[in-house]
């Protein structure tokens, strides 16, 4: 199963690791990894996250690591990751069912 990261998904990691680098660059750099390990489970466990609360669609799947909710779409033969939010955010409907 490929994964592929959209251009929002690429903008929320890069704007989540600077702000956690701020603090400590050291937790920004593993927290990235960390994430790039929970997504990477997903190439043979696609549905391991649950259907996003907000959404209620069966291919739109959220996996959460740490606060972050990873959210993602099952398409034929690969997996979109849509975006990262903080659990303490609103989630933009509008930014998840873009194609």
């Amino acid at each position: 199963m490929k994964i592929i990261w959209t251009e929002l998904a690429v903008e929320k990691l890069e704007e989540f690791a600077d702000y956690i680098a701020l603090d400590k660059p050291s937790a920004a750099l593993k927290w990235v990894r960390k994430i790039q390990k929970s997504v990477n489970k997903l190439k043979d466990f696609t549905e391991a996250g649950r259907k996003v609360p907000e959404i209620k669609r069966r291919d739109i799947r959220e996996i959460i690591e740490g606060n972050y909710r990873l959210i993602y779409r099952i398409e034929l033969g690969r997996i979109s990751i849509l975006t990262i939010r903080h659990c303490s955010q609103l989630l933009n409907t509008n930014d998840v069912l873009k194609k």
